[in-house]
């Protein structure tokens, strides 16, 4: 019995059970920090690129090796799989960039999602030290940094509200919403998409004292007025 679970579970068994938690944890804890700040990739995004990376690294290291003792002739590149995770996780990144006029949001995450495919890859190789140092280096940048960049950033004094619009929608209806609360609109933009819907971007000065929940009903209140939402 023992050596069928043996044969079943494979030689590398718990080396790659503790690789592949490994990589949960330490994608986790990427994924929690975008998670609690309302991105649109969080934990459980990030958890599956990172264990699923580990997984592709295992499988190149591990994978194969059956076949190369039985086989003389055989050869393998351990590092042809993970260059195939490296470059096609881009459209899953790509996925969580939003881009509308002069503005792009999204990329910090979408860094997150590559620089977390990289960490399952350096796990499932074995090189613990350097996935845990690398994490706590990306957890300081993100969670640290982002105030510091704020300083700095232009744009940083406004909020931007993304209304999706049904067709029939009068705009200035919208901008009325927004100057009953004494609210300075800085951009607004429109864009059309399908079923006739549209997307209504409005830019507005950042006001600390913004009641949004009242702010967000009074918008409601619009006719052919489906979602809103504020952008981080």
């Amino acid at each position: 019995m023992e050596e069928i679970l043996d044969d079943l579970l494979g030689e590398h068994f718990y080396l790659i059970m503790t690789r592949v938690l490994i990589a949960l944890v330490l994608s986790g804890l990427i994924g929690f920090e975008r998670e609690i700040k309302n991105h649109s990739a969080g934990f459980r995004t990030h958890i599956l690129v990172g264990v699923g990376s580990c997984l592709m690294m295992l499988l190149s290291l591990f994978g194969f090796e059956s076949f190369m003792e039985e086989y003389d002739q055989v050869q393998f590149d351990p590092a042809r799989i993970p260059s195939y995770v490296i470059s096609g996780i881009g459209f899953l990144g790509a996925g969580t960039i939003i881009v509308y006029g002069g503005t792009i949001r999204g990329l910090t995450t979408a860094a997150s999602i590559w620089t977390v495919a990289g960490l399952g890859l350096v796990v499932g190789a074995g090189m613990y030290a350097a996935a845990v140092f690398t994490t706590l280096i990306i957890l300081l940048s993100l969670i640290f940094l982002n105030n510091f960049e704020r300083l700095f950033r232009r744009g940083g004094s406004s909020n931007l509200i993304q209304i999706v619009t049904l067709p029939g929608l009068h705009v200035n209806e919208v901008v009325a919403a927004f100057e009953k609360f004494n609210l300075t609109i800085k951009e607004v933009e429109i864009i059309k998409i399908e079923n006739d819907l549209r997307n209504i971007f409005i830019k507005i000065e950042k006001k600390p004292d913004l009641d949004r929940i009242s702010l967000f009903e009074e918008i409601s209140k619009v006719d052919h007025v489906k979602n809103i939402t504020e952008l981080k």
